[in-house]
């Protein structure tokens, strides 16, 4: 008895040698897309830092292209690609490579990318010198437009406020709190994170550790009383320093006081572009 013929589930002649891009379709709604992309996408990282070491980290990005009129679709998996090519050596000079190579493989005009990372200092404490580990929420934010690139680096940096008005009226001590102050720079040239760190740090009441012993509570204190900002001081002074170095070509300074004798926070922000004027 002969056998029977197998049956061919998935035929030669049914399988193209050439899949359709379907997101390469033309598109006739003559509506442009300014940003298309991913968010949210995890990749570990190795940032570089003053100490001369680097630092291990997860970063999350976003990243998109402009998308113009005539084409139906982006192609997503090449944003990962780009990522994965760069194998987790990511410094501020290969996030400028990355963005022009993701403009050119993409086929855009213009491109953008975020990442976003905790960054540690290591700190001593004022008085008794123990060390503890600060964490910092550092974001790169990198555009190219006609083949220019440009990077901003955003970092919220935690820092103590006393207010002056609370120790001026007061006959025993004076009311302070936690504040964010969230410094976005632009830079002519190369300066390190923790140098953005040490202005803010320098211009706050007081700045903040990890781990404290009891002389260092006592001085960080007593710091903070000697030393009163407005939220609006601090804003003001942060970018008196910026405004001096010539590094620093445009930035954006926010301080948000968490009140803690009220529901509600006190905030303030200055912009500034050197270039525009």
């Amino acid at each position: 008895m002969s056998k029977p013929t197998p049956i061919d589930c998935c035929p030669t002649e049914a399988m193209p040698d050439v899949m359709e891009d379907v997101q390469g379709r033309a598109d006739t709604r003559r509506i442009a897309i300014d940003k298309v992309g991913i968010k949210d996408i995890r990749h570990p990282v190795r940032v570089s830092d003053r100490s001369g070491g680097e630092q291990h980290t997860i970063a999350t990005f976003n990243m998109y292209v402009n998308l113009p009129h005539n084409f139906k679709g982006t192609h997503m998996s090449r944003f990962v690609e780009i990522l994965n090519r760069h194998e987790r050596e990511i410094t501020v000079d290969s996030f400028k490579v990355m963005l022009t190579e993701m403009t050119e493989l993409l086929e855009a005009e213009a491109g953008h990318i975020e990442m976003r990372f905790p960054y540690f200092v290591n700190k001593a404490a004022p008085v008794s010198g123990v060390q503890s580990l600060m964490d910092y929420d550092v974001t790169f934010v990198g555009e190219i437009r006609d083949g220019e690139p440009q990077l901003n680096i955003k970092i919220v940096v935690p820092v103590t406020s006393l207010c002056p008005c609370s120790k001026k009226i007061s006959d025993r001590g004076a009311h302070n709190q936690r504040s964010h102050v969230t410094v976005d720079v632009r830079t002519r040239d190369f300066i390190w994170i923790e140098e953005i760190i040490d202005v803010v740090e320098q211009e706050a009441s007081c700045e903040l550790y990890g781990l404290l012993k009891r002389p260092d509570e006592k001085h960080v204190t007593e710091r903070a009383y000697d030393n009163p900002k407005f939220v609006e001081d601090m804003v003001r002074d942060v970018a008196a320093c910026f405004n001096r170095d010539e590094r620093v070509r445009a930035y954006v300074v926010e301080s948000e006081n968490f009140e803690s004798i009220h529901n509600h926070s006190a905030y303030a922000m200055i912009v500034n572009d050197k270039d525009k004027k």
